[in-house]
């Protein structure tokens, strides 16, 4: 099944359809895989669904840009509600691009660090490197993944899109728990998340470099609104 623009997919089916894009635009190493998209949008949901799917056919290194925190001194340095901090501060690029992207991409050995930082504890994790099976998928999800600092190290991006006041729905249920209050998650989305969002889409225009965009108002029916596949290697899979 091909991705084809304004094709409206159940989630079973575009999940499938994905996987045979990603096991024809194979890359000589690791495939290097970002799940992006604004919060709530369903990325780690959607991203461990693919890695399932993917994985029928070869293994498959999951990993999320929450393992990779800036301690919560340099995340807050700008104020705890900072929509700025929150772009710029929140997450260790230099480390996620030197540990894991760089040694999975061409040329590199192959070992990569799983995980670089414990933000509820605040503190390092002191984990050690790993190696990447032969043929391993990379599956990475997270906020602000097709930053400048990082979209250039990915084979294939997958952008979620919802709108911002969905994303705000979402977390009341999802996010009430963490937080407390529908009202804490009001205040922290409209004056931080939801604006680092914005500033997110305005200087890094993730929906335009990523190599699929889907439309996820319905998460059980997402629709295709961006398909630029990259070109099928000799030597990749049927």
């Amino acid at each position: 099944m091909k991705l084809r623009l304004g094709t409206g997919l159940a989630r079973a089916e575009l999940i499938a359809a994905l996987a045979a894009e990603l096991r024809r635009c194979g890359t000589g190493h690791t495939s290097r895989v970002c799940v992006d998209g604004p919060d709530a949008a369903g990325k780690t949901t959607f991203a461990d669904d693919l890695a399932a799917q993917l994985s029928r056919f070869g293994p498959v290194i999951r990993l999320s840009v929450d393992q990779f925190h800036r301690p919560e001194a340099v995340r807050r340095r700008r104020g705890s509600l900072s929509p700025q901090g929150f772009y710029r501060d929140s997450f260790d690029h230099d480390v996620i691009v030197e540990s894991v992207l760089r040694p999975l991409g061409p040329g590199g050995d192959g070992r990569y660090l799983p995980g670089s930082f414990d933000y509820r504890a605040d503190r390092a994790t002191g984990a050690e490197p790993m190696r990447a099976p032969a043929s391993a998928t990379l599956l990475f999800d997270g906020v602000f993944l097709l930053r400048p600092e990082l979209r250039d190290h990915w084979d294939f991006s997958i952008y979620l899109h919802v709108d911002p006041e969905a994303s705000l729905a979402r977390a009341r249920v999802r996010d009430l728990a963490l937080f407390g209050s529908v009202e804490v998650i009001e205040e922290r989305y409209r004056r931080r998340y939801l604006p680092g969002q914005e500033l997110y889409r305005a200087q890094s225009r993730p929906s335009d470099v990523a190599s699929v965009v889907l439309d996820m108002a319905d998460p059980l029916w997402p629709r295709v609104i961006r398909a630029h596949v990259p070109r099928k290697r000799p030597d990749a899979a049927p």
